[in-house]
């Protein structure tokens, strides 16, 4: 049995906790709600449906093994950033997460890869963006909730003109959202990455987009079109199918 803690602990931005769920698997909580999953035995297992999503959508227009330079605006616990270095070995990746604290627990609590492989900065995710020169990732991740919320500063067109440009030409910015019915935030977010990016697509499930319930939705957008038949077979193949919708 793996050694974690069994009571919540504060942190300078919230208050974060271990589910487990099995003997080397947990659940990193934060203020209650859950952020990440980890497979101390599997770093590849992705729990959570929208990074399952958002590895399908990588798969489909990187390929599925080549090493990508990836910038995650978010950090947590780093699951998806872990699954990706095991994934495509030689990847060089940077998670962006404002709690000190946090960053030193999951590293404690979980197997991360170590620098350069995975690199943690402490900072602004917006300050952060602004602050690389044009072209130095391959892919971009937006993964920011503060309070079941994303800050408005992290959602608006200044920040997908930022991720526009430290882009490589072509490269792919993948947001992570919540939405409901009327898909709201989607269509919001949705404008605004079409004034930066000339391709942008919808990874959602079809019960949220008909409004039948609550929960994630993935935003995909670059300047080179997406294969949307190679796409839709990749997410009908996952344990969840869902759909992607051209925007």
């Amino acid at each position: 049995m793996t050694s974690w803690p069994t009571t919540e602990i504060p942190t300078s931005d919230a208050v974060v906790s271990i589910r487990v769920v099995a003997p080397r698997q947990a659940i990193l909580m934060i203020d209650g709600m859950e952020s990440s999953f980890h497979d101390l035995d599997d770093p590849t297992h992705l729990d959570f449906e929208y990074m399952q999503h958002m590895t399908a959508i990588l798969d489909s227009f990187w390929g599925e093994e080549r090493a990508v330079r990836a910038l995650h605006l978010g950090g947590a616990g780093c699951s998806l950033a872990t699954a990706w270095n095991a994934m495509r070995p030689g990847s060089n990746q940077m998670a962006i997460e404002r709690d000190a604290e946090l960053t030193r627990l999951v590293r404690e609590w979980f197997d991360l890869p170590r620098a350069p492989r995975l690199r943690i900065r402490h900072a602004d995710a917006r300050q952060a963006v602004e602050g690389f020169p044009s072209g130095r990732w391959d892919v971009v991740v937006r993964d920011v909730f503060v309070h079941s919320e994303v800050p408005a500063h992290l959602s608006d067109p200044g920040t997908a003109a930022a991720v526009h440009r430290v882009l490589v030409e072509g490269g792919l910015y993948l947001v992570n959202l919540t939405d409901g019915p009327a898909l709201a935030e989607s269509g919001r977010e949705r404008a605004i990455l079409r004034g930066a990016f000339e391709h942008v697509r919808l990874v959602i499930d079809p019960a949220i987009r008909r409004g039948r319930r609550f929960g994630n939705a993935v935003l995909a957008a670059s300047d080179h079109p997406f294969d949307d038949v190679d796409l839709g077979k990749r997410l009908r193949r996952l344990p969840i199918p869902v759909s992607v919708a051209t925007l």
